[in-house]
């Protein structure tokens, strides 16, 4: 692939620094939107061979399926979902010892499994994403290496914030030792096919732990959500993206803050409810990479972890996670402390774990074939994904598919020009044009929902609901 090329096609990449890894000539950078970009530093070498294949949505030589294939298909009983990806166990549930759970964005497994690790001595290192400590860099995250339980509880709850992965792809090549890994889809995908080309990384890298991504967020997402308590531009110095409420459900948390108002330290916490922007179907400040991925459940990850939206767990607020366990070593230490009363989890099928992110893979997934048809259509480049390009969804979801990608598209321009205009309610005003439609959108959904189950129903059931409806 040479530089134009490239170029042209580097808006699609996942910007996880894979690219870098392979090229010394690109180097990863925060552009204007907060957003992670490969920028060539030499425009007169040639780009590395290697380039596309090790980045996701440029790599068209080899599938999340084949590489799931060539990891997991010969273990002794384990099964496969087309929409799962493989599996040996599945559960839904939460670490019982400890803080673990206390700590974390949902059940406590994330940390909790580079606990178990470590302390069975199978790894040396633990690559998570963790608070930025060095005071001249302006990003609050990055991808950092721990080696005791002490440094992992540091990386613990989701961050939603970007983050790349070459400085710690040298450190893994520089280091020897035996490492785990966590991450989205993308990112370990990326650092599977890295394993393909680079025989160190391929045997250091020991453990993957996968999560479950909506989609990634630009740096401007949690400056945004700072500026609404008075912490302007520049001043936020940290933020707890899922802080837990615990007298409401799990879904229902809050922001934790910190940052400078009129020169003054201050920590504000604020229910997601009451901020601006935090409706995840509208994907404000979002990178177009993340609408061109067809990996729900981080089918090359070894064990998946995610939020366990399900009515019979998300009452409650501590939290809980859904589980995917592929790799035998992991799932021998999962049973055993589950056997232990160590972890408290219920087995399910693999119905429950899709049911818990159901609106998340019609997105991500179903609907991607018409993301792909519009690409198509208009005659533009797009990634090569297992989902075959299709215009067959209805009328009312071709418009929200529409209308998510100009919201996304607007949310940088009008925050842009908002911080010039030193001015949040430009942002808002802007913005509510695009979200009110949304909202409409969906008001027309459930209108036409229930009128067909009215339409259905028996005069007799018709008469009670009515019935029931008055006499409450």
């Amino acid at each position: 692939m040479n530089i134009s090329e490239f170029e042209l096609k580097k808006v699609y990449s996942e910007a996880s620094g894979s690219t870098s890894v392979v090229d010394s000539n690109i180097k990863m950078k925060l552009n204007k939107n907060g957003l992670y970009e490969e920028v060539i530093v030499d425009s007169d070498k040639e780009l590395n061979d290697l380039v596309p294949f090790v980045s996701p949505n440029l790599n068209d030589r080899i599938t999340e399926t084949e590489i799931a294939d060539q990891l997991y298909e010969n273990i002794e009983n384990i099964d496969y979902d087309e929409r799962l990806g493989y599996y040996s166990s599945l559960y839904v549930g939460y670490v019982n010892e400890g803080e673990f759970r206390k700590d974390a964005s949902s059940g406590g497994m994330g940390t909790w499994i580079f606990k178990e690790l470590f302390e069975e001595d199978m790894i040396d290192y633990v690559l998570h994403v963790k608070k930025n400590e060095n005071s001249n860099d302006k990003r609050l995250f990055k991808y950092d290496v721990s080696t005791s339980i002490e440094e992992i509880r540091d990386g613990a709850k989701t961050k939603y914030y970007p983050v790349e992965i070459s400085e710690l792809m040298d450190t893994v090549k520089n280091t020897p030792g035996r490492y785990a890994v966590i991450g989205i889809p993308s990112f370990i995908y990326s650092i599977r096919l890295l394993a393909k080309v680079d025989e160190v990384i391929n045997e250091r890298i020991k453990y993957t732990v996968g999560l479950v991504c909506g989609h990634q967020k630009s740096a401007k997402f949690a400056e945004s959500m700072a500026w609404q308590v008075g912490i302007e531009p520049g001043n936020l110095i940290d933020i707890d993206f899922r802080h837990k409420l615990l007298d409401r459900p799990a879904s229902s948390y809050a922001v934790k803050m910190t940052g400078r108002i009129d020169g003054e330290l201050q920590t504000i916490i604020k229910p997601t409810s009451e901020l601006f922007g935090l409706n995840w179907g509208w994907g404000f400040f979002k990178p177009v990479a993340s609408n061109f991925t067809d990996d729900v459940f981080n089918e090359t990850a070894d064990i998946v972890l995610g939020d366990a939206w399900l009515p019979e767990y998300a009452s409650d607020s501590k939290g809980n996670n859904i589980v995917i366990v592929r790799n035998s070593d992991i799932d021998q230490l999962v049973k055993d402390a589950i056997q232990e009363n160590r972890l408290k989890m219920d087995a399910v099928d693999n119905e429950t774990i899709f049911a818990s992110q159901v609106s998340h893979y019609r997105h991500t997934h179903d609907e991607l074939a018409y993301r792909l048809y519009v690409k198509d259509i208009e005659n533009e480049w797009r990634p090569e994904k297992r989902v075959r390009a299709s215009s067959n969804i209805s009328d009312t979801r071709r418009k929200i598919q529409d209308l998510r990608k100009i919201i996304s598209e607007q949310s940088h321009i009008q925050y842009q020009e908002a911080v010039q205009r030193n001015d949040f309610n430009y942002f808002v005003e802007n913005m509510t044009e695009y979200t009110s439609e949304y909202t409409e959108l969906y008001r027309s959904i459930n209108r036409k929902s229930l009128l067909n189950r009215v339409l259905r129903m028996s005069p007799k059931e018709f008469t009670g609901k009515v019935i029931n409806r008055l006499l409450r």
